[in-house]
């Protein structure tokens, strides 16, 4: 059931009591008041109670995020937090087990999006430019239920100020994935991500740079000093990984594709401190320049990609840089653009079919991610973008790339991983984030777009929350 909350009264008056400077602690306190005492909506609620004793899986089919095909005739035992079994034969019930018979039906990892937006998914730009910064944050939470209901039981953030979400999700305060975050994007003036209004663009050399806002969904820092500034300060809230921002963007009014926006000085300064704090740069980037600029820095990953050559793909598998991309087709997949942002999006979308056939044909490692912003309805087709990929990859192919595939990419974290463990795959001491499909995705990959219905059970964390075997 979708909530429209978003033009409520009560969540007016609740988000200006709030107020736009709500410190972490604050958020978490807000939150919790907001639900627990007015009950404002049912997708901001307390998540369930971890289980206190284990929970045993029986009369189920596996996909366990690496192989090629379903195996049957197996046990899963799930102890708190991980999976603390895998086998073969009946097992005998451990004293005091919940016992789920899954009549069939198929277990698999649950899924990850290697490219999301916490903050900004669900809300239009206009509210995000102009809201509250307490109301962004309450219905961020709600976005965030809707998320973990689709089956996506971890995001790996890719800009905007998701430290606060995280901390409350992680502390049973309100429901949604886990959260890699980056933080705010690095961006220079001009670059994708400055969205600044021409009257506010200063005009005096050496003067501050600030955020674009206050949300701080990207920040400006033009020279190497300052981009290593403002690296520490994402790194010291609790960032996993830095995105910075190497070329134009689509959504961004005044950054052509083509503008390589950041020298290789800069971003290696970027590379430099997150190798000091032993994380990794990931860096926005379509033209085949400022991929290999970004390359030549250091950077471990490369965000989009849509419009590299062949040159590039090469160079890319050659040095094991990773591609996070995304399967845009058609116009469906972004909001409707006008004019010059309109012939960006057709540019990006032309170069989908390439980028993928490249990535394929070097064997480039490839992440799954969806980037849908501004709109609940766009979010709501974040397991369609997955179905995207048939187009380049066997119904299990993407499957694991959604799945074990992104799980090695969050790895890459390594000390600043915030949840220290094994995602995307299900087997012994893996953290337990699972799904029980009414169907087998494998045959039907159609089933990951309707969640809804095909989602019989969603465990992220050991914790149960949703069951319709029940």
């Amino acid at each position: 059931m979708e909530h429209k909350f978003c033009h409520t009264s009560v969540i007016q008056a609740a988000t200006q009591r709030i107020g736009a400077d709500l410190s972490r602690r604050g958020f978490i306190a807000g939150v919790t008041a907001s639900v627990a005492s007015l009950g404002l909506f049912g997708s901001a609620k307390a998540a369930p109670e971890p289980s206190s004793r284990p929970i045993l899986f029986t009369n189920f089919r596996l996909f366990d995020g690496t192989s090629n095909s379903l195996r049957d005739g197996l046990f899963l035992l799930v102890d708190g937090t991980r999976v603390k079994a895998v086998g073969s034969g009946t097992p005998g019930t451990p004293e005091g087990a919940q016992v789920i018979h899954c009549g069939g039906r198929v277990i698999m990892p649950g899924l990850i999006d290697s490219h999301w937006h916490a903050l900004f998914a669900g809300l239009p730009l206009a509210a995000l430019l102009q809201g509250d910064t307490g109301f962004i944050n309450l219905a961020a939470a709600s976005e965030a239920e809707r998320t973990l209901m689709r089956g996506f039981t971890t995001v790996r953030d890719l800009g905007g100020p998701t430290f606060a979400l995280k901390q409350a999700i992680d502390q049973g305060l309100v429901t949604g994935p886990r959260i890699y975050p980056c933080g705010a994007m690095i961006t220079s003036s001009g670059g994708h991500g400055d969205m600044r209004p021409l009257y506010e663009i200063r005009t005096a050399p050496g003067g501050p740079f600030g955020s674009i806002r206050e949300a701080e969904g990207a920040l400006i820092a033009d020279g190497a000093e300052i981009v290593m500034q403002r690296v520490r300060e994402q790194l010291l809230q609790g960032a996993s990984h830095i995105k910075v921002v190497g070329s134009g963007g689509v959504s961004s009014p005044r950054s052509p594709l083509d503008a390589v926006t950041y020298t290789e000085a800069e971003i290696r300064a970027a590379v430099d401190v997150c190798g000091d704090w032993n994380t990794i740069v990931t860096v926005h980037a379509y033209m085949p320049r400022a991929i290999q600029q970004a390359i030549s820095a250091g950077a471990k990953c490369i965000e989009h990609a849509h419009l590299m050559d062949e040159a590039t793909a090469a160079m890319m598998a050659e040095r094991g840089v990773w591609l996070s991309t995304q399967p845009f087709l058609t116009e469906e997949d972004q909001l409707p653009q006008n004019g010059e942002a309109r012939e960006k999006m057709l540019a990006v979308f032309g170069g989908t079919d390439n980028a993928y056939r490249l990535a394929k044909k070097h064997g480039i490692k490839t992440a799954f991610g969806s980037d849908l912003l501004f709109s609940q309805t766009l979010a709501r087709r974040q397991g369609t973008m997955l179905t995207h990929l048939t187009r380049w990859y066997s119904n299990a192919e993407l499957l694991k790339q959604a799945t074990a595939v992104n799980g090695e990419l969050l790895a890459l974290s390594g000390p600043r991983n915030p949840y220290p463990g094994k995602l995307g795959v299900i087997e012994q001491g893996a953290l337990a984030d699972l799904l029980v499909v009414d169907g087998n995705p494998l045959e039907d990959i159609t089933l990951v777009a309707k969640p809804e219905k095909s989602l019989a059970i969603i465990m992220k964390n050991g914790t149960i929350f949703k069951n319709t075997l029940a």
